[in-house]
């Protein structure tokens, strides 16, 4: 069962979301679902590494 969120988990998870790239952000809002679906796992990846390594509450 995986961890529940606490505050620091949903840090973590905020500053991961502030730092994407503006590529990714441009392609989360786009309306080709394969675009967007590639943005969707790269985010999904970004944070499951962050949440793994504690890199983002490192970063600051």
């Amino acid at each position: 069962m995986p961890p529940a969120m606490d505050e620091n988990m949903t840090a973590m998870i905020l500053r991961v979301i502030e730092r994407a790239p503006q590529w990714l952000r441009h392609d989360l809002e786009s309306k080709d679902d394969s675009v967007r679906r590639r943005a969707e796992e790269t985010l999904a990846a970004m944070i499951a590494d962050a949440l793994d390594n504690g890199s983002a509450a490192e970063a600051d």
